[in-house]
């Protein structure tokens, strides 16, 4: 096989640097290596916590031919500011150790999210476009996107940003995958004879515009924002049609063969931990293979989803314009989702 390009996923763990990674060994034009893992065979791994300047220097030594970056890592910290810090500081420790061992590095995919837009702080004017300003507070994504942009004039490389919301993907145990908040709401609610009834509001369940990102169409997003010209230096929205939580709803029900009822407003961060030992049972029931019930699900971010009372809506019209114009379907993308989780033994 001859590859031309040399890809560094970061962050390949996780729903979007999973698909990145499956989408990229498929193609015989690249070569692909993990950071720090992946859950596809047969790729290479890299080990290096971002973090440590030294150590991530060190362990770029085995990836000197790099030519992209697709940059998915992303860590927690104490508030926004200590998040900036922490996340800002891996992406220059990934950069300084990628320069210092001479890679080729031509071009650095980045992923944000619709938290550049301050939907983080409360209620946000939809439509969202790429330009719009910036906020006050601290936010890691400003960090990096500068960090890129200042790397970027010195003609260290070029930079593409792609910003998604609510990433559907068929990872288990990663706490921001929305699929798994349904599928596993879904399986408990079938299991105790009730409905399935929508936890959040009302009003975000008929009222309000909302909006999903497959992961498997990003990835291939992210190969047009690696190669193409009409991609070098820009960010863009990316994002399937919008749509009501209401409409999507009935087809979760329908992938498993139950009844929709009445939204019934719940914290789920609050109540489905009540629920662990019924999950052990449908575990057992169904030879399910997955991570402990505490790990399973990030019931907080259901909370947030469900009870975002404002319209999520980011305008794709900068990213036609450019040259990507693939569509998929929102509600398939999610029933595809939960029959590729259920394959793999993580939903019943």
């Amino acid at each position: 096989m001859n590859t031309k390009y040399s890809a560094l996923v970061v962050g390949a763990s996780g729903i979007i640097g999973n698909a990145v990674v499956r989408e990229l060994q498929g193609r015989p034009d690249w070569q692909v290596r993990a950071l720090p893992r992946t859950l596809v065979d047969g790729v290479e791994t890299i080990k290096a916590d971002l973090l440590d300047a030294q150590a991530t220097a060190r362990a770029l030594e085995g990836a000197r031919d790099t030519t992209h970056v697709f940059y998915a890592a992303l860590k927690g910290g104490t508030d926004l500011l200590d998040e900036e810090r922490i996340n800002g500081g891996m992406l220059r420790n990934l950069l300084d150790g990628l320069k210092s061992v001479g890679a080729p590095l031509q071009r650095v995919v980045h992923y944000q999210g619709a938290k550049v837009y301050g939907v983080h702080l409360g209620a946000t004017q939809a439509p969202f476009y790429e330009d719009d300003p910036r906020h006050l507070t601290p936010n890691f994504y400003y960090a990096q996107e500068d960090l890129l942009r200042e790397r970027s004039a010195a003609g260290e490389f070029e930079w593409s940003i792609l910003r998604p919301d609510v990433v559907v993907g068929d990872i288990a145990g990663n706490p921001m995958n929305i699929v798994m908040v349904m599928g596993v709401f879904a399986a408990l609610s079938r299991q105790a004879g009730v409905p399935l009834r929508f936890p959040g509001t009302r009003k975000v369940y008929s009222g309000v515009l909302a909006q999903t990102t497959d992961a498997d169409w990003m990835a291939r997003a992210s190969v047009w924002a690696a190669l193409d010209p009409a991609a070098r230096g820009e960010a863009f929205n990316l994002v399937n049609e919008p749509f009501r939580w209401e409409r999507v709803w009935r087809h979760v029900a329908a992938a498993f063969d139950m009844e929709v009822g009445p939204p019934q407003p719940l914290s789920l961060a609050q109540q489905m931990p009540l629920k662990a030992d019924a999950w052990e049972r449908l575990v057992r029931q169904h030879g399910l293979r997955t991570p402990p019930f505490e790990k399973l699900v990030g019931w907080w971010f259901g909370d947030f989803v469900f009870n975002t009372e404002f319209d999520m809506v980011s305008d794709m019209g900068k990213i036609r314009r450019a040259g990507f114009t693939e569509a998929v379907e929102t509600e398939a993308t999610i029933v595809h989702a939960i029959e590729r989780l259920r394959a793999k033994g993580q939903l019943p």
